[in-house]
C-alpha cells in the first residue's frame, strides 16, 4: 500500500501548526465544547447546524458511494481529523474538510471536531485550495480553475502558485491550458469519462476541427493517451490560408486608433514598406457613418 501522502510544504506553510494540532486530537479524549464563539486556532467540537458549506469550494462535485462509505466509518469511528473553518460573526465558514462535513450529517452526528482560523476570504480560498490539491481529492480541471482563481483573487504567478503547491511551473502552466478546452471537454475530465492526460494532448492542439474529432474517437474508441498522441501527430497540420504578416507596434496602434474613429472592425495586412487597410462595414448605418466621417 502506497504511503498516505501528508499536508505539505504549501499547507504547512499556511497552517504551520496543523498537524501538531491533528496530532494532539488523536490523544484528547474529549475536545473542548464549543460556546457561542469557539478562540481561534482551538480544536473545538462544533455543531454541524452552525456550520455552512464554502461559496465557492474547490471540489464541486462528490461522490454520492464514497461519501456514504466515509459515514459508515464516522458512525463507528468518529472524525478523526478536524475540519477548517472561519468565524463569520456567530457561524463558521467551511475552508477545508467539507466532504468530511457532508459525511458527518449523514452520519447524524451532532458535532464534528473543528480548526477555528479568523481569516479573510483570499486566505480561506488559499488554504482550501492548497489543502484539496494536496489531498489529491480535486480532478484535473476543478485544479486547474482553483488555480486561475488564485491567481486572479490573490494576485499570485504561475511561479508563486507553484512554490506554494510544490509543483513546477511548467506542471501549473499545462494544468491551466486545460481551461482553453471547449466545455465538453472540460465536462468530461470532470466526469471521469476523460482522463487529465487525454485533456493535455487535446490542449495542445490548436486546429479546433481535429480537437473536436479526435475528442469523439477517444471516447468512441476507448483509446489510450498514447493513441491519442499517435493520431495527433500522424493528422496532417492545417495551415493557415492568408497567414497575416507581423507589423511594427505602431501600425498596431494605428490600427486600434482608426477602429475607435471610425467604429468598424478594422485590419491591416502586408508589411512596413507596403500593405492595405480593410474597413468592413456590417449595416447601411455603419457605412453612412463612415461617410459622414470622410465629409467631415
Amino acid at each position: 500500500m502506497a504511503k498516505k501522502m501528508g499536508l505539505g510544504r504549501g499547507l504547512s506553510a499556511i497552517l504551520p501548526d496543523v498537524e501538531d494540532v491533528v496530532e494532539s486530537v488523536k490523544d484528547t479524549p474529549a475536545p473542548e465544547k464549543a460556546t457561542a464563539a469557539a478562540p481561534a486556532d482551538a480544536v473545538v467540537d462544533l455543531p454541524l447546524g452552525d456550520i455552512d458549506p464554502s461559496r465557492a469550494p474547490p471540489r464541486r462535485r462528490f461522490d454520492d458511494d464514497a461519501l456514504l462509505a466515509l459515514a459508515d466509518s464516522i458512525r463507528h469511528s468518529g472524525v478523526i481529523s478536524p475540519i477548517l473553518v472561519a468565524r463569520t460573526g456567530n457561524r463558521y465558514t467551511i475552508i477545508a474538510g467539507e466532504r468530511r462535513w457532508r459525511a458527518a450529517r449523514i452520519a447524524e452526528q451532532a458535532t464534528i471536531p473543528a480548526i477555528v482560523r479568523d481569516w479573510d476570504d483570499i486566505k480561506r480560498q488559499e488554504a482550501a485550495l492548497i489543502e484539496n490539491i494536496q489531498r489529491e481529492n480535486l480532478n484535473a480541471i476543478e485544479e486547474a480553475q482553483g488555480i486561475a482563481a488564485l491567481m486572479h483573487d490573490c494576485g499570485m504567478t504561475q511561479e508563486a502558485v507553484a512554490e506554494r503547491l510544490g509543483r513546477s511551473r511548467p506542471a501549473v502552466a499545462n494544468l491551466l491550458r486545460l481551461l482553453s478546452l471547449p466545455e465538453k471537454m472540460q465536462q468530461a475530465v470532470i466526469d471521469g469519462t476523460l482522463s487529465a492526460g487525454h485533456a493535455r494532448v487535446l490542449a495542445g492542439i490548436a486546429d479546433g476541427e481535429l480537437q473536436a474529432a479526435l475528442f469523439a474517437k477517444t471516447l468512441q474508441f476507448g483509446w489510450s493517451v498514447r493513441q491519442l498522441e499517435a493520431a495527433a501527430q500522424a493528422a496532417p497540420e492545417k495551415k493557415p490560408k492568408n497567414p497575416r504578416a507581423e507589423l511594427p507596434v505602431e501600425y498596431r496602434e494605428l490600427e486600434d486608433r482608426l477602429r475607435d474613429a471610425t467604429g468598424l472592425k478594422v485590419s491591416m495586412d502586408g508589411t512596413a514598406k507596403k500593405g492595405k487597410i480593410i474597413l468592413q462595414y456590417a449595416s447601411e448605418d455603419e457605412l453612412q457613418r463612415l461617410w459622414d466621417l470622410l465629409g467631415e
